[in-house]
């Protein structure tokens, strides 16, 4: 009797970790993490594409499901207006992979909705700056989960959240923006963030100088203490510069009247 008893105790609490760990719905940030890099997904057209083959500028991940009755398409447009309003060069300087969760769902169904996207731009982009992909159940599980966005199948729909994940160009997440409505301005520095390492414009530059990530309220904000600090010091330079170059200016003035 007392055996039984710890076997039950064993299975009860074997239960409860599992139970513990199994993810919920929504996000996990997982920011300084690679993504899964070796997953095959099929792109518009149906062939096998590996997702490290993909990513190989800063890059927007968004999770949705092509068929959602819900904030899929909300997201997804938001994102559109970003993209015409953003200032950066779609392909160039950023690429956008929107995955399905749904392995129902198909390359033509991807097709269809990148053809959709691309022609409802203000902007020509070329096909490959902003992809659509699908994949089987563990494939895009996989993918999902390395990124932490979770989901649930809920009768013939799914449960999800929604938002940008932004990587740099070797798959490591550095940024999520997250709900259906972005700032472009919030989406270009976290781009500019993502591509830490690589080459890129002064003024680039001095955005990220100027403005710092604001943890609580989730946004980009200008960072007063560092631009006050920066204008002390230039201020103190002069100033001491004008201290030094004033008593030799004085001193030549004396001589040229003695002589």
């Amino acid at each position: 009797m007392r055996m039984l008893r710890c076997i039950l105790a064993v299975l009860v609490c074997a239960a409860s970790v599992v139970s513990a760990q199994k993810p919920i719905v929504g996000i996990q940030e997982k920011l300084g993490q690679t993504i899964p890099m070796d997953v095959l997904l099929f792109d518009e057209q149906g062939n096998s594409v590996r997702v490290g083959d993909l990513v190989d500028k800063p890059t927007i991940f968004t999770f949705v499901y092509y068929r959602c009755p819900g904030i899929c398409t909300p997201l997804l447009n938001e994102l559109s207006k970003v993209v015409d309003k953003m200032g950066m060069e779609p392909g160039t300087d950023y690429r956008i992979i929107t995955v399905s969760f749904d392995p129902s769902e198909t390359p033509a169904m991807a097709l269809e909705k990148q053809q959709n996207y691309l022609s409802g731009l203000k902007r020509e982009i070329p096909p490959s700056a902003w992809r659509f992909m699908t994949g089987d159940s563990e494939s895009v599980s996989r993918l999902a989960n390395g990124a932490g966005f979770y989901f649930e199948r809920q009768g013939e729909d799914w449960l999800h959240a929604g938002a940008l994940i932004i990587t740099s160009p070797y798959g490591k997440i550095t940024r999520y923006i997250n709900g259906t409505e972005y700032l472009p301005f919030d989406v270009k520095m976290a781009l500019l963030e993502a591509a830490e390492g690589t080459v890129t414009p002064t003024t680039a530059k001095l955005l990220r100088f100027c403005f710092s990530y604001d943890p609580e309220g989730r946004t980009y904000a200008l960072n007063v203490l560092r631009i006050s600090a920066v204008l002390i010091m230039g201020f103190a330079g002069t100033f001491a510069l004008v201290m030094f170059v004033r008593p030799g200016a004085k001193k030549k003035t004396l001589q040229v009247k003695e002589g």
